[in-house]
């Protein structure tokens, strides 16, 4: 794993080594191991680089190719990379190394932007082909590793970090406010924008070229949820369901291949426990596992982890995350480089930290839940999808009946229920899952900004990215539309930047074998009954892995990564918060009325209403603005 980056230039000026190494140097944590740069003329690449594969100084980057007429500078893993090797030589094709980066060398030289449909794992990666004098880049299909890059007049500049790329004195830091609207819904800033102007993401799947001073941006993936393979009898649903064991099996395999100590992350849940349980089958010394706690007790599932532990008798490692560790706030506001709300970062970053002095590598079992219905909040839209016969401007009308009449504005009040679950019932279905897991909807926007703020936002209706991904999908079932949603939305702008971003600040690579895009395929296809059945969830992988893990694992509700902001904002951090979002540095800024963030505040204290995520990120909000927008 490693970071990225560099600069094209249109006027003339040449790019100096010593403005590329000041972009690179901002990433040393993403790759404390080796440095380099590549200048030639307008063009100038950079690379850090944690060593993975290939320990020797062959791995150095940037790299070249035989002649020297094409450099890459890559961040990730590929898997399949042994595979590709022997047709590329035998295509006369020399190599110097035993890297996986040089394998995309080469496969680029040869198949050009097609070569990233041959790759199988998590990339980032530039390539400068001076033989056409175009600058090549390209993300990965699900969105693992990050890539965000500034096309002005006077140059093209990219980076791994957003925090990295605005080391970049050229680069204005200038707030986008359509992004900040967006990013107190989704909790996280979607793709393509970022926090500021005129600096955009890459989108996942996606590959950009540059030439001649203008951008080529394509998509070259999607997920398809048809044709779906039949399942009509119990034999059918059996084998599809071997199948799915023998593909995670494999996905895991796959991710084992290290030159460097390798471990996993492993919560009280099906799909890490999955993962270890697999590892352990492969591995031929005992896995190394690593698990965080709460003192809060409804939090912790450090018991369930040590079943999975204990039964594959692991190296078992963990931590005990406490209120005080807050503190590691301004330096998740710092890697990150833009507000960031999901308070999993916090025990993510400290867990990372735990495993980074063991391992070099860790795997996880990130994408289950997105896979294969794992969420609460998918059993509610199809509870409610039964309810879609009726009508929603009669649904609304019992919203705002119910609305009128006084009730206490509490989340136990029978009445309150029913204010919300006709409130619910009256959105589309895509609007409404958003509900179901963004912080602030488009009511509690408009309530929080001043007019000022409301006037510069254009219009902007953050509801509209869900639609449109709706609208993509060739999914033919509700369940499997909120899925396609799901994986290109909140997982890759918000669930994977959280893994990169902590796990890099401490140098750790993570894998993820259940977001291996081919068990992406196979689990898109599967009937959306061997995903979700009435009550149960992760119908499929759970089965699955049925043979693999103690009962009580597989029996259990799923939890989540969940942090208890409650208690600590209504403890001892409700002096940071009040002070930090009320104090006059924030309300100097113009954005929110005062008076709708105290009563946000109190009505959080008083018990009224559980609003930690909505006071999270408002909180992170105004950190990243004195970090890196303030004077």
């Amino acid at each position: 794993m490693c970071g990225i980056c560099g600069v094209v230039r249109f006027d003339g000026r040449p790019v100096g080594s010593a403005e590329v190494e000041r972009v690179a140097e901002a990433m040393r944590h993403r790759g404390p191991d080796d440095g380099g740069v590549h200048v030639d003329g307008l063009v100038g690449l950079g690379h850090r680089r944690l060593s993975i594969i290939d320990l020797s100084p062959l791995g150095h980057q940037p790299m070249a190719n035989e002649d020297r007429t094409v450099w890459i500078a890559f961040n990730g893993e590929i898997y399949n990379f042994q595979e590709l090797r022997p047709g590329l030589e035998a295509r006369g094709h020399v190599f110097r190394s035993r890297t996986d980066t040089e394998v995309i060398l080469h496969l680029y030289e040869d198949e050009g932007p097609r070569c990233v449909e041959r790759l199988r794992g998590m990339f980032a990666f530039a390539v400068w082909d001076a033989r056409d004098r175009s600058l090549f880049l390209a993300r990965d299909r699900v969105g693992k590793k990050p890539l965000f890059y500034c096309h002005r007049e006077s140059s093209f500049a990219f980076a791994s970090e957003l925090a990295a790329l605005m080391a970049d004195p050229e680069i204005p830091r200038r707030v986008d406010p359509v992004a900040i609207h967006h990013y107190l819904t989704y909790q996280s800033v979607p793709a393509p924008f970022t926090a500021y102007r005129g600096v955009q993401k890459l989108p996942p799947g996606h590959w950009l070229r540059l030439r001649d001073g203008r951008v080529e941006l394509r998509r070259y993936w999607d997920l398809r949820f048809t044709p779906k393979p039949p399942a009509d009898t119990p034999a059918r649903r059996e084998a599809l369901v071997e199948e799915l064991r023998e593909r995670a099996r494999q996905a895991v395999r796959l991710r084992l291949v290290s030159d460097v100590p390798l471990g996993a992350l492993l919560s009280g849940g099906v799909d890490s426990g999955g993962v270890v349980a697999l590892m352990a089958a492969a591995s031929g010394t005992p896995v190394r596992t690593f698990s965080v706690g709460f003192e809060e007790k409804e939090y912790d599932e450090l018991a369930q982890a040590r079943l999975v532990a204990s039964r594959y008798r692991t190296v078992h490692e963990e931590f005990t995350l406490k209120p005080d560790m807050v503190e590691a706030l301004p330096v998740l506001v710092e890697h990150f480089g833009e507000p960031f709300a999901d308070p999993a970062a916090i025990p993510l970053y400290f867990i990372t930290r735990l495993a980074r002095e063991h391992v070099t590598v860790a795997l996880c079992g990130d994408g289950g839940d997105e896979g294969f219905a794992g969420y609460h909040r998918h059993r509610l839209a199809a509870l409610l999808g039964g309810f879609d016969w009726v009508p929603r401007g009669l649904s609304r009308g019992l919203f705002r009946l119910l609305a009128a009449l006084p009730h206490a504005p509490t989340s136990r009040s029978p009445l309150w229920v029913a204010k919300r679950f006709f409130q619910t019932l009256s959105l589309p279905p895509e609007v409404r899952n958003l509900r179901f897991f963004g912080h602030f909807d488009e009511a509690g926007k408009r309530a929080l900004y001043t007019p000022e703020y409301a006037a510069a936002l254009g219009g902007a209706d953050t509801d509209d990215l869900v639609r449109q991904r709706f609208a993509q999908t060739d999914a033919e079932d509700l369940l499997d539309a909120i899925l396609y949603t799901d994986l290109h939305t909140y997982l890759p702008d918000t669930l994977l930047p959280k893994v990169d971003i902590t796990s890099m600040a401490n140098s750790l690579e993570m894998r993820s074998p259940l977001l291996d895009h081919e068990l992406l395929e196979f689990a898109a296809r599967l009937p959306p009954d061997l995903k979700l059945r009435g009550r149960a969830s992760k119908v499929a992988l759970k089965e699955a892995f049925r043979p693999l893990l103690p009962p009580e694992i597989l029996a259990r509700p799923k939890m989540g990564f969940g942090v208890p902001l409650d208690r600590w904002f209504r403890g001892p951090l409700r002096e940071l918060v009040h002070d930090t979002l009320l104090g006059p540095r924030a309300r100097a800024r113009g954005w929110f009325r005062p008076e709708a963030v105290q009563a946000l505040l109190e009505d959080h204290q008083a018990g009224r209403w559980q609003g930690q995520y909505q006071i999270h990120n408002l909180l992170m909000l105004e950190l990243w603005h004195r970090r890196f927008i303030d004077p």
